[in-house]
């Protein structure tokens, strides 16, 4: 549609074609191969049974799930699950000095683009995901007390430090199970 529409406003402008028509061959170009790219992306969280594992979790699907799992490696590598949330940078940092004691902003430690995915998985919880969830409910709960970017980066955290339980145990995502407090 787009490619049809360009070529119709470049009819009669020979100078303006021999620059954008290459330019639009190479657009096309990118998005077969984007689309190839993720069809094989999704064969291979498909087959790997860490990513079909964190794909069990709401708002995570292929993306997230094999930058997570290539990101961690091994969970044993984490002293607990709480310790993800820190590594990854969804913490507040924190101001001490003498009597002084404030949270500050998230520290931005860590994969930059893993905790991109993962606030966007945040969002997609809190705003398009229509299970009932105990994770959901004490989202909106936080939402409605924090605000959503607050609460998205909240629920990011606990995203990242369940999923890291699950690779560690190997269990599905119960969406009516407790939350744990530890995370």
């Amino acid at each position: 549609m787009f490619e049809r529409n360009v070529h119709d406003l470049l009819q009669g402008e020979a100078k303006l074609a021999r620059i954008v028509v290459p330019m639009l061959r190479a657009w096309s170009d990118i998005r077969y191969q984007i689309a190839e790219l993720s069809k094989q992306l999704a064969a291979m969280a498909r087959e790997d049974q860490h990513c079909r594992l964190l794909m069990t979790v709401p708002g995570v699907g292929t993306v997230t799930a094999t930058a997570f799992a290539a990101a961690v490696e091994d969970p044993a590598n984490f002293r607990n699950s709480r310790a993800v949330g820190a590594w990854v940078g969804l913490t507040p940092r924190r101001y001490q000095s003498g009597e002084v004691d404030n949270d500050g902003h998230i520290s931005r430690r860590g994969d930059n683009q893993l905790r991109g995915l993962l606030y966007e998985a945040a969002a997609v919880i809190l705003n398009r995901s229509t299970d009932t969830s105990t994770l959901r409910t004490w989202a909106l709960e936080l939402k409605e007390r924090l605000g959503f970017k607050r609460a998205a980066v909240a629920l990011a955290r606990k995203l990242a430090v369940i999923m890291h339980a699950m690779l560690r145990t190997g269990e599905l995502f119960d969406p009516h199970g407790g939350t744990p407090a530890a995370a």
